[in-house]
């Protein structure tokens, strides 16, 4: 294949300086010092970074603290005033809070009571005292049917119910008592602290 072009000539305003391929390895007049990020230091200290050759200092860095650890974090704190409660929301919480507490008071009976009767506490505490009370008529006192698990758990629940109201009508009334108090003496205050 021919090239048929012919040679254009140079253009005017790029006639002196040579074209990328045509450039030779020359070296910079001068070292190229990028721009520093520090100030740089007294002219005393900078002539003898210069070494009295004229060139630019480089940055000198400060050397960490003696323990080399961070310094520790300031602590903010706030003085808060609780000057009414809620009885709405005390009312509230107060109620699951009874419920769960009943719930695991039920929970709780139940599991003591298949404990003693592995352990064969029932059978010899209701034998004991079945001899104790027995008489001529009839049999002594049945302990083991007396105190059997659905008894245990039916008397179990009537008390965590009687449970569930008097803690909520109890924390509701302190929330009324509670804000009436504090309308005259201001609350309770409270100091709450934030880590940075």
């Amino acid at each position: 294949m021919t090239d048929i072009r012919q040679p254009q000539p140079p253009y005017e305003g790029y006639s002196s300086s040579p074209l990328p391929g045509e450039r030779g390895q020359q070296p910079p007049a001068q070292p190229y010092h990028p721009p520093q990020a520090y100030a740089p230091p007294a002219a005393g200290a900078a002539h003898a970074a210069r070494g009295g050759t004229g060139q630019q200092p480089t940055a000198v860095r400060r050397p960490r603290s003696e323990s080399g650890a961070r310094p520790a974090p300031r602590t903010r704190k706030a003085r808060l005033r609780v000057s009414r409660a809620d009885p709405w929301s005390v009312m509230k919480v107060s109620f699951l809070l009874a419920i769960a507490l009943g719930i695991c008071t039920v929970v709780a009976a139940a599991v003591l009571w298949m404990v003693m009767d592995g352990m064969g506490v029932f059978s010899a505490v209701g034998g004991t005292l079945s001899e104790a009370t027995e008489s001529k008529k009839g049999t002594g006192f049945d302990l083991e049917s007396f105190l059997s698990l659905p008894r245990v758990l039916v008397f179990t629940s009537v008390i965590a119910g009687i449970n569930v109201v008097l803690a909520t009508a109890l924390a509701t009334l302190g929330a009324f008592i509670y804000n009436l108090s504090a309308s005259f003496v201001g609350g309770v205050e409270v100091t709450l602290a934030e880590d940075e």
